[in-house]
């Protein structure tokens, strides 16, 4: 059970670092939104899952699936009111437009 505790722990960990990267990489606040509220729901899922092996069968395990379930729900919605917000405030999304006189032709 250890071994599979490893493994969801380095996946989880792979997730947020991947979460984090396209933070810092993508152009505007729609496509980071896209890459943290994705990779931040499931990273952090599935290390709670890790920790929930760990602690083995007892309250505590009880307690870190409840908050893996919130965690599961609160993040896209979270993640959708922010989007909603962003565009109902006027920020504009980016659009990767070729500069005129160049490429087909």
């Amino acid at each position: 059970m250890i071994v599979l505790a490893n493994v969801l722990l380095i996946l989880g960990l792979f997730f947020i670092l991947a979460g984090v990267l396209g933070v810092l990489r993508f152009p505007d606040f729609y496509t980071r939104l896209h890459a943290m509220g994705k990779c931040d729901t499931l990273g952090v899922t599935l290390v709670l899952l890790a920790l929930a092996i760990y602690a083995e069968f007892s309250l505590v395990t009880v307690k870190v699936l409840l908050l893996s379930v919130f965690i599961g729900l609160a993040n896209p919605v979270a993640t959708h009111a922010l989007g909603r917000a962003a565009m109902k405030s006027g920020l504009e999304p980016w659009f990767n437009q070729e500069p005129k006189g160049e490429g087909r032709g």
